[in-house]
Formats: C-alpha cells, structure tokens, sequence
C-alpha cells in the first residue's frame, strides 16, 4: 500500500523540499496552494523522482470552501493518509499596526485556516487508525516580542491547536508533531536585517524527517533555537519588555 502526503502551502521553498524527499521515498502526494503553475512544476518533479502519483489541488486558507474537495480525495487513497502544513503570512508588524484590518488575514493564514482543515481531516485519519500530521510553527510563538507579535500570536495558537489535537489523536495511532523553525532562507524573510542562525529549506526538513523518525511531539529547526527560545522565555517581563528583540 502506498502512503500519501497531502500538503498544503505546497509553493513554499520548505514545502518544495519536503516534496522532493516524499517523492524519492514513493509516496503519493496532493500539492495544495494557490499557484498551480508552480505546483505543476513541483509535480512534474515529484513524478520524476518516483512519487507514486501526484494530484494538484487548490487551497486558500481564507477560503474554507477549498477544503472539502482536497479531503474528497483520500476515500480511495490506500495506505495511510498524511498531513504537513506549511502555510502561513508574516506582514511587517508595522504594517499591521498602521492597518489593524491586516491582522485577520495573517491569523487565518497562520493558524485558523490550517486549524479548521485538520478539524475536518482528523476524522478521516482516525478511521484509517494511523498517519502523521507536520504541522510547522514559528519560534515567534514561544513569546510576544516588539517584531512580529501578531504573527507570533497566530503561530502560538497554532501550536496550542497542534498540543490539544496530538492528545486526540494519539488515541488512534496518529501522530502529530510540532515544528518550530527559526529563520529560514526563503521568500518570507527576503529583504529582512540578518538573522543569525539561519537554516535552509533542506536543513528543516531533513530535521522533519529526524523527527518523524524518532516521533518527536516538538521539534526546534535549527536545534539551537530550542536553547535560544527557552532562555528568551525564562526573561522576567519587567525585563524582557524594555528589550529590542
């Protein structure tokens, strides 16, 4: 039987990059996003490199009637039926200051919209009593910082959402993980100030893939930022909010 993966976000360079590991192992893949020129192109790579079929579906976050016909694609899947979500916006901080309207947008893309599609998936997977769900959060999440706290907002509560779901899950052999990246090399942080310990698309994968493995709960991409985010925690507020991080 041949498992398949369906992944949403699926024109991000992480997603990409997933793809091409999934392909190489045979597995089946459903490419879901918004640009289908460029998930045509992932495809055509994909079947290259052996996925056992591919199928290209539309998905918005912000449009829920996108969901239904991606999950109208599993009944007749064989094997296990897989999830990793690699969806999300970042609009600068100040640009949602100046706009609060904004707020919505980056919240349904980085965790209700994600959120409300494994609601409607959970079902199908706990009938087929197993699978793993990746769902792929931010370090931003682990605390409110002056830079970006409405999309560290969004990507906390998506963890939270990830937590509860895991609990659920794991009653019918499905597994969820969480994935925490720091900054990685891609179209989200082009143009930022430098970031240090940057990873690549390659590098968070190939930690997903480590996890999976060892059936991780909560993975940090790069390592480090699982030290990092634990000291910026354990900050004393009266401190840590005169800090400029």
């Amino acid at each position: 039987m041949t498992d398949t993966w369906i992944i949403l976000g699926a024109t991000s360079a992480i997603a990409r990059a997933f793809a091409r590991t999934q392909a190489q192992s045979g597995c089946g893949l459903i490419l879901c996003g918004r640009d289908f020129t460029d998930m045509e192109a992932t495809a055509a790579d994909a079947r290259a490199r052996g996925a056992a079929f591919v199928e290209v579906a539309a998905f918005d976050a912000r449009q829920p009637e996108t969901f239904a016909p991606i999950l109208a694609l599993t009944p007749g899947l064989s094997g296990m039926v897989n999830c990793a979500v690699f969806v999300g916006s970042m609009p600068e901080q100040g640009e949602m200051d100046a706009d609060p309207a904004l707020i919505e947008g980056c919240v349904t893309d980085s965790y209700t919209g994600p959120a409300r599609f494994l609601t409607m998936l959970a079902p199908l997977m706990e009938q087929r009593g197993g699978g793993a769900i990746v769902g792929v959060g931010s370090v931003a999440g682990d605390r409110g910082r002056l830079g970006n706290y409405v999309y560290g907002s969004a990507k906390a509560g998506f963890a939270t959402y990830l937590s509860g779901l895991r609990n659920r899950l794991a009653r019918s052999g499905v597994h969820v993980m969480t994935v925490k990246p720091g900054p990685v090399d891609t179209a989200m942080t082009w143009g930022l100030p430098s970031m240090p310990f940057m990873t690549s698309p390659a590098g968070v994968v190939a930690d997903i893939l480590k996890g999976l493995k060892k059936q991780r709960n909560v993975i940090y991409t790069s390592g480090i930022w699982r030290i990092i985010m634990t000291v910026i925690r354990l900050v004393p507020e009266p401190i840590f909010k005169k800090m400029k991080i």
